[in-house]
């Protein structure tokens, strides 16, 4: 076991890495049960397991209904819940702090006893193509998959979360359960819990719950990163609607990268700050942002957004454009590239700086704000890096100069080497 000033980190034998963050504000506990799998961990054939797992780990196990977990967290005035990305799966429950036992019965018994009964299979199949058909029928969905899949040659990240619809259609229960007992197991996985809970009896009853799980010994394959976007390419598509959308992406650079703060503060500058809290998190305004000022209000387009991503492997930086019905798309690409290239060429004040750093230190401060929230970071950051990364971030961002996102933005904002995507509509 090791300590430091706030949180009790600690190693079982089987691998399992555990991290407690005593919290008395509140007679509440949060755990976290965290896998390193997600869609970067599967491969052409087999897309979408890892969300297809997520499924399934609600359906029971050998030792509890999927009734019984939920009523059992329900009559507790609790919350459950669960969510795959690119990089990982995670489960949490947040309840009763005296009630912590139920939450970690639950994430052990899930761990090595799910039953992906088939018929249970099948039924999770028809939900999981209607979500995916459901998102088809959203332009912007099917554009974000069009220019993920030019942005990376070989990467997973070139494919959704959801997976391919031909691989949802001949995936096997078999599959699922190999991919299951591959991940989800202690070597792969860490478990984090926040709250009103003293260190000693909670790592006890880590130790009693998980202690005789077994891990494998040979380790999932990792795919090898993509550091550079290939040569430019654009992609158009077309289908029902009125409007125009508009998708350009970049290679931005992994969590762990040194560039990734000056790169956060280059966002927030160009189109107001990302969200890295996929949960629960507030939002800050991105009206006083140079893209919106610069597109939207000269009425180039009717709204923007930018989205980064921390990831383990370099990802894309989006820039999302709704064309405004009076201007054609390449009065909208230049007037965005004008944009990008003043800031290239160091057109930056130290006022949108300090704009820029404050407003993406608020939206981080909205999102770290609650027990639950705590108990995220303390997964979501040794996702890619270390708790330190989390406890350190406002003070990189406020280190963050001009010259830095001048110099992020010459070597990432590369107009050849960028995918733009476009969706036109077929009015009727």
């Amino acid at each position: 076991m090791s300590k430091t000033a706030e949180l009790f980190l600690y190693t079982l034998d089987n691998g399992l890495r555990v991290i407690l963050k005593p919290i008395h504000t509140a007679p509440i506990a949060t755990n976290w049960v965290w896998y390193n799998v997600g869609s970067r961990n599967e491969f052409p054939g087999k897309t979408g397991l890892s969300h297809w797992v997520e499924h399934m780990q609600f359906k029971g196990t050998s030792q509890r209904t999927a009734s019984d977990m939920d009523h059992a967290i329900a009559r507790l005035g609790g919350m459950w819940n669960a969510f795959t990305s690119n990089d990982f799966t995670t489960y949490l429950e947040t309840l009763p702090a005296n009630s912590l036992h139920l939450a970690l019965e639950i994430e052990a018994d899930r761990m090595r006893n799910s039953l992906f009964d088939p018929s249970e299979v099948e039924t999770e199949r028809t939900v999981i193509l209607s979500e995916r058909e459901g998102s088809e029928n959203e332009p912007r969905w099917l554009l974000s998959e069009a220019v993920n899949r030019l942005a990376y040659k070989h990467h997973p990240y070139a494919h959704e979360v959801i997976g391919e619809r031909a691989d949802l259609i001949a995936l096997t229960r078999e599959d699922l359960f190999n991919h299951y007992q591959h991940h989800y197991h202690p070597g792969n996985a860490l478990l984090c819990v926040a709250g009103d809970i003293e260190p000693e009896p909670t790592i006890d009853l880590i130790r009693s719950l998980f202690g005789s799980i077994q891990a494998p010994l040979n380790q999932p394959a990792q795919p090898e990163s993509e550091s550079e976007l290939p040569d430019f390419q654009r992609v158009e598509l077309s289908g029902p609607g009125e409007t125009t959308y508009l998708q350009v992406a970049y290679r931005a650079p992994q969590a762990n990268h040194a560039d990734f703060f000056a790169f956060t503060i280059l966002d927030s500058l160009l189109a107001g700050p990302s969200s890295l809290n996929m949960f629960g998190c507030g939002s800050v305004s991105n009206r006083t942002s140079r893209l919106y000022l610069n597109l939207v209000e000269t009425e180039y387009a009717v709204a923007l957004a930018g989205g980064l991503n921390a990831s383990i492997d370099p990802n894309t930086y989006d820039l999302y454009l709704t064309l405004h019905p009076t201007r054609q798309v390449q009065d909208l690409l230049e007037r965005l590239d004008d944009q990008l290239n003043q800031v290239r060429s160091g057109q930056i004040t130290q006022a949108e700086l300090d704009k820029a750093v404050k407003q993406s230190r608020a939206l981080f401060a909205y999102g770290s704000d609650n027990i639950t929230n705590q108990g995220f970071w303390l997964g979501y950051a040794n996702v890619f890096a270390n708790y330190n990364w989390f406890t350190s971030y406002v003070d990189r961002l406020a280190s963050v100069t001009i010259e830095d996102v001048i110099r992020v933005a010459n070597h990432y904002l590369d107009p050849n080497h960028r995918v733009i995507g476009i969706y036109h509509p077929e009015q009727e």
